[in-house]
């Protein structure tokens, strides 16, 4: 496995990652009781918290590209054994 594959699995999976870690922890302008600026939505989160997310993004992305690429490395589950 090589740097490119293993930097190619780290991308897929900081998205993948960002995506199921950006919900958490949102309070919108109805939940916190206050009231959006005049041409906001109501909806949208009051602090969103981006810097803190891509930071936990990006360690839960190193975590798991980790896993994968022990599990390959060390052949702890073979492609044949996968039920097809």
């Amino acid at each position: 496995m090589g740097l490119v594959w293993t930097l190619s699995i780290y991308f897929v999976t900081w998205w993948i990652c960002l995506f199921a870690i950006l919900p958490l922890g949102v309070r919108n302008h109805t939940e916190d009781g206050s009231a959006p600026e005049p041409g906001n939505d109501p909806g949208a989160p009051v602090n969103p918290n981006i810097k803190k997310k891509f930071l936990t993004t990006s360690w839960v992305a190193a975590i798991v590209t980790a896993a994968i690429w022990i599990t390959y490395t060390f052949h702890l589950i073979r492609l044949p054994d996968l039920p097809g």
